[in-house]
């Protein structure tokens, strides 16, 4: 994977060469459905969203400038389609609205570490969209804050405030939520 076959490639479809494109379908596919997998945890829809996110890509590869990488821009265009389609179908609930068990040992008896990863998964998705974001890209698709930034079309600094205020609201919502658990892990 190279960026000048990127390059070739996005240059072979501009210029009539439609099935040119298949060569970057094939080249980014499995990144593209990975990252959406981080966002939304089902396969099956992972890799609808991410032929989707290809679509939106095919239809405006004139609106990549080439004054970054081809991965960055089509990353770019995926992460924040992702990002509007998981706000557009994720019910909401506020975590405020979360009441705290009764008998906190009866909640840890009953959660294993896939469901604390669940409930963990389910607080970040219910964060306010500026924060959300931010972790997603950052813990759950491993994306540097340098690369957040990119993605997400924002300046470092503000990613870096935005996942320390949403780590600071998880700390706050997930002690309610899972009581001694995270005092074990």
């Amino acid at each position: 994977m190279t960026a000048s076959d990127d390059q070739a490639d996005v240059e072979k479809v501009l210029s009539g060469e439609v099935s040119a494109f298949e060569g970057i379908v094939r080249r980014w596919q499995g990144p593209l459905i990975n990252l959406a997998y981080r966002f939304c945890y089902d396969r099956g829809r992972a890799e609808e969203m991410a032929q989707e996110a290809f679509l939106r890509a095919y239809r405006g590869l004139r609106q990549w400038r080439k004054d970054a990488a081809f991965s960055t821009w089509l990353f770019s265009l995926a992460t924040n389609f992702y990002c509007s389609e998981l706000r557009r179908s994720v019910p909401t609930v506020a975590l405020d609205d979360v009441t705290e068990p009764i008998d906190s040992r009866a909640c840890v008896g009953r959660l294993e570490d896939q469901n604390r990863d669940e409930v963990i998964r389910r607080a970040v998705l219910n964060l306010p969209a500026k924060y959300r974001d931010v972790l997603i890209l950052f813990y759950f698709h491993g994306r540097s804050v340098e690369a957040a930034a990119r993605s997400l079309g924002l300046p470092e600094g503000t990613i870096k405030a935005r996942l320390s205020r949403g780590r600071e609201i998880l700390r706050g919502k997930l002690s309610l939520l899972l009581g001694s658990l995270l005092k074990e892990g």
